[in-house]
């Protein structure tokens, strides 16, 4: 198949489109194999050794949140939330729709580090921000879908 025949099919838009929603191109393949293996290093990373310990109680999670003054249940949903987003990262329709709340989340722990902990580890949000940054953004047409599938819907 030619460059141009590629092209046309990826850019044609969809049938069954609703309201002048057509599909939008997808990544090249080399970006979605290298995108997809960055969601999975993200989503274990996620919900190994960041959930985990808030889940199940650690106490250094503990300490850390008893710092930021909201007690346990805030450790507890902070544990949920990247769990669930580490689960929804590597679900292909929700992968970019995660990818920006998961950069929501980022923004939090990275005011969190500036104020409560005196920037000791603000970096390290800063850099995942970055990482969900470029899956949501390759993952752009993803995040089209699902909310053209919602409308449906609805």
């Amino acid at each position: 198949m030619s460059e141009a025949t590629t092209t046309r099919a990826r850019t044609a838009p969809a049938s069954g489109s609703t309201a002048g929603v057509t599909a939008q191109a997808g990544p090249s393949r080399r970006t979605d194999i290298a995108v997809r293996t960055l969601q999975i290093v993200l989503a274990l990373f996620l919900a190994i050794p960041s959930a985990g310990p808030k889940l199940i109680g650690h106490s250094v999670a503990a300490e850390s949140f008893d710092t930021i003054g909201f007690g346990d249940w805030f450790m507890y949903l902070t544990g949920a939330l990247e769990l669930a987003g580490a689960v929804a990262l590597v679900i292909p329709i929700l992968s970019g729709v995660s990818a920006i709340a998961l950069i929501g989340l980022m923004i939090g722990a990275f005011i969190t580090q500036m104020t409560v902990f005196d920037g000791e580890n603000a970096l390290t949000p800063v850099i995942f921000l970055v990482l969900f940054a470029v899956v949501a953004r390759v993952r752009w047409h993803k995040t089209v879908e699902l909310v053209a599938l919602v409308r449906r819907r609805f």
